[in-house]
């Protein structure tokens, strides 16, 4: 055995030198002798794919396996060699086929590149020759006559070519001598010549060795101990019917079908005319699948046929009768395949995720279909569905690259479920499916949108600060970090520092908030755009325009332009002739709002007039006309107070008045205004006039006070001068007292018409039948006061009526 492992070893070692090639084809061609130790060197199969050998890991180049298959090969991850992983047999793989090559697949999983690997297992002489175990007994009739010709137990050897058997040696009798028949097929047939006539009498049985001898190096062989017994007469030998037998079945039919049925016949009688059938030639394998019936002939199935396993089989039968005479014939039985194997479907490699912008042509899965039947029962079709954008295309015999076609949308389809189907062509024909599921990812390929176009919105003036304005919602389709949206405000009509001061967005739900109060009078819209960008790398964004209309509210009173406003406390004072007719236009009060609308809409009235019914308002014009004719009663001066007030909800108003002096003529005129005096009550707020009051009601309180002290002590003092009598007031008169019993008259108010004449500087009070409050601002005072005549006026003679509260 040392010898042959040593001979094993020189071959190995000459063959892996000289038979390793690779062919232009793409694939790896390795040629080893059989029976190498595990681990053995097969070739670097690194350096054949432009690899680094060294440290390689299973996710850069691995074998492809099928499941229950046996895998004879590894890889050597630190070197990059191909070795051995299993004890090749070739005789137990390829039998007595004159080739045999081992053919597998290794994918370059960097390259996504699949490459086809074949090794061919050569012989070595590994098997001796052997013959059957039991020894073999050879009956000759003892009137065979010399030369005839016997046929010998063949020899058996596995292995092929000059390793199989070369020669054969017969010893123990000079009796017989030994002759070597070359088949067709290269076989050598060993036959037993009679060299010398037999006498039963003399010997009848013969101890023979035959010995077979094969051609390997070192020379190995076998040999089988033959029993030669010399028989009566019988001079006719069985004879087959046809010397070939050619039946052809199909692959499923059942255990104990009949097969074949074979036929010889002899033309003796009796005993030497029986015919006894046997397998001759017979392996293994035959004799486990078929039973010959040795009386009838009948061959009959004991195992089940498989023409994946085998798709004929071949042996030889004798006939042999009683005397020892045969005739062969040859049985081929021809195995039809049927389509009894659905196709197999493996995926190899497996992406389960890819971008939506992958190119066109991107791998997803690399998938192996077979089929074990042969024909048009294994020819295969693999097919996807039409309605997804992936198609098959075969790359190396019967793998095939599933890829894209199209572009991806993950908007429109985040993800696929592949079904991949391989049918072959068969009747009725079989399938296989897989389903590869594949993720899209997501890619920033889709700006955000808002819903609108252009967004138009109102919000009511004088808001508080921080006040919530609108929402603004942008869509983006994509998915994660590349659909978060980010708000802010950009560009408008004002600029960005005061835009900014106004409004405020937040930055993720799109809600703007006022930062101050806005109002209506400064600006009425504002116009700005949003942009809304989003979390993708690079980041895309759109924008949209919005308007907001600032809604105006009734926060401006009216504004009274005329008469002017008063400054120093006098009012204004209007010239209106006796002579005027009724509707003649006295003056006109002019007023604005600040507000717009219905806020701004003015309406005028009269709410107070020294002589009702003698002026009207216009209620839209603010214009003061005379309503009737002036009358000698009607008084010289006439205070008019005008309500000018808006129509907003609820209204503003603002008053003025108006004092209109009525006269003939202007001259006329200016001396009758010296009757006016100054209004008593002043413009003074409110906490003055509370102030006064209360000193006037202490001061009232304290002259009381004083007053009834000194009756109480006036009367003390009557009292005492009429107990003295030493007292008289004779002569004097009573109204010299009245100043201490008029102490009253201050309690009262009265109003009394002042008549003077110039020169006798006579007075005359008379009491009035009305009482009056005077509204003129402070700057018609004044103007009043201008217009006072001097002493020497009011010497002229002329009358002046001063009315005084």
């Amino acid at each position: 055995m040392q010898m042959l492992w040593s001979c094993k070893g020189g071959v190995l070692q000459y063959l892996i030198m000289g038979f390793i090639w690779k062919a232009v084809s793409g694939q790896i061609h390795y040629s080893i002798p059989e029976e190498m130790q595990k681990g053995s060197f097969v070739g670097n199969i690194a350096k054949e794919l432009g690899m680094d050998g060294k440290h390689l890991s299973d996710r850069e180049l691995r074998i492809l396996t099928r499941s229950g298959m046996v895998q004879y090969f590894a890889l050597n991850y630190n070197s990059g060699h191909l070795q051995t992983s299993e004890r090749i047999d070739r005789e137990e793989i390829c039998g007595q086929s004159v080739k045999c090559i081992l053919n597998f697949q290794v994918i370059v999983e960097s390259k996504r590149k699949l490459y086809s690997v074949e090794v061919e297992i050569t012989d070595i002489n590994d098997n001796a020759p052997h013959f059957p175990p039991e020894e073999q007994e050879l009956k000759i009739n003892e009137i065979s006559t010399e030369g005839s010709r016997f046929p010998l137990p063949e020899a058996q050897d596995p292995d092929l070519g000059i390793n199989s058997i070369k020669s054969y040696q017969l010893t123990g009798s000079d009796h017989f001598s030994l002759e070597v028949q070359m088949g067709e097929n290269g076989a050598r047939h060993a036959e037993l010549v009679l060299a010398k006539y037999l006498d039963r009498e003399q010997q009848s049985v013969y101890e023979l060795i035959l010995t077979a001898t094969d051609g390997g190096d070192p020379v190995r062989s076998g040999t089988a101990q033959i029993q030669v017994i010399v028989l009566d007469t019988n001079d006719n030998a069985p004879i087959f019917m046809q010397p070939v037998y050619e039946v052809s079945t199909e692959e499923n039919i059942p255990k104990g079908s009949t097969v074949c049925i074979v036929r010889a016949t002899d033309l003796d009688e009796g005993i030497n005319g029986e015919v006894k059938y046997s397998f001759r030639k017979n392996t293994k394998k035959d004799s486990q699948m078929f039973f010959l019936n040795s009386t009838s002939g009948t061959i009959t199935l004991m195992g089940n046929l498989d023409f994946e396993v085998s798709s004929s089989y071949e042996f030889e039968v004798q006939a042999e009768d009683i005397g020892g005479l045969f005739d062969r014939a040859k049985v081929e039985i021809i195995v039809t395949d049927l389509n009894d194997n659905a196709p197999e479907l493996t995926v190899t490699f497996l992406t389960n995720s890819i971008y939506e912008n992958s190119p066109g042509g991107t791998v997803i899965a690399i998938l192996n279909a077979e089929d074990q039947d042969s024909g048009i029962n294994g020819e295969i079709t693999c097919s996807v569905p039409r309605n997804v954008p992936f198609t098959l295309k075969k790359s190396l015999n019967n793998f095939y690259n599933l890829i894209t076609t199209g572009d991806l949308d993950r908007e429109q389809v985040s993800d696929y479920n592949i079904t991949v189907t391989v049918t072959d062509h068969g009747t009725p024909s079989l399938s296989a499916a897989t389903v590869i599921a594949l993720h899209i990812l997501d890619t920033n390929d889709n700006p955000p949108l808002f819903e609108e176009s252009g967004y138009t919105f109102y919000f009511a003036e004088n808001n508080h600060r921080g006040a919530l304005i609108f929402y603004l919602k942008a869509n983006d389709l994509d998915w994660a970090d590349n659909s978060r949206i980010i708000y802010s405000i950009i560009g408008g009509q004002m600029s960005d520092s005061l835009l900014s001061s106004y409004l405020s967005i937040n930055s993720e739900t799109g809600a703007v908030y006022a930062l101050q109060s806005l109002d209506y009078e400064d600006f009425h819209e504002i116009q700005f755009q949003v942009k809304a960008q989003d979390g993708g790398s690079p980041p895309l964004s759109s924008n949209v325009s919005v308007t907001l209309f600032i809604l105006d509210q009734n926060d401006n009173t009216p504004e009274i332009l005329y008469p002017s406003p008063p400054t120093d406390g006098s009012t204004g004072v209007e010239l209106a002739s006796r002579s005027s007719e009724p509707g003649y236009m006295v003056t006109k009060v002019v007023a604005v709002d600040a507000d717009s609308g219905q806020n701004a809409w003015l309406s005028y009235q009269l709410i107070k007039a020294t002589e009702p019914g003698l002026f009207t308002v216009g209620l839209h014009t603010g214009e003061i006309r005379t309503a009737r004719f002036f009358l000698e009663k009607d008084a010289l001066k006439q205070s008019l107070v005008v309500l000018v007030k808006d129509n907003g909800q609820p209204p503003l108003s603002a008053s003025v008045t108006v004092t209109v002096v009525l006269a003939d003529s202007i001259p006329e005129s200016l001396s009758d205004l010296s009757s006016i005096s100054a209004p008593v009550q002043s413009q003074s707020s409110l906490t003055f006039y509370l102030v006064v009051a209360v000193a006037f009601v202490s001061c009232l309180f304290f002259t009381f006070l004083l007053v009834l002290l000194a009756l109480r002590l006036r009367s003390w003092k009557k009292s005492q001068l009429f107990e003295s009598g030493s007292v008289h007031f004779n002569g004097v008169p009573v109204s010299q007292f009245v100043g201490i019993d008029g102490v009253r008259a201050f309690l009262q108010s009265y109003c009394q018409e002042v008549s003077l004449t110039a020169g006798s500087r006579k007075s005359h009070f008379t009491p009035s039948k009305r009482e009056y409050s005077s509204t003129l601002t402070n700057q018609q005072t004044s103007e009043v006061k201008d217009l006072i005549l001097s002493d020497e006026d009011l010497n002229s003679g002329d009358q002046i009526r001063i009315q005084v509260s």
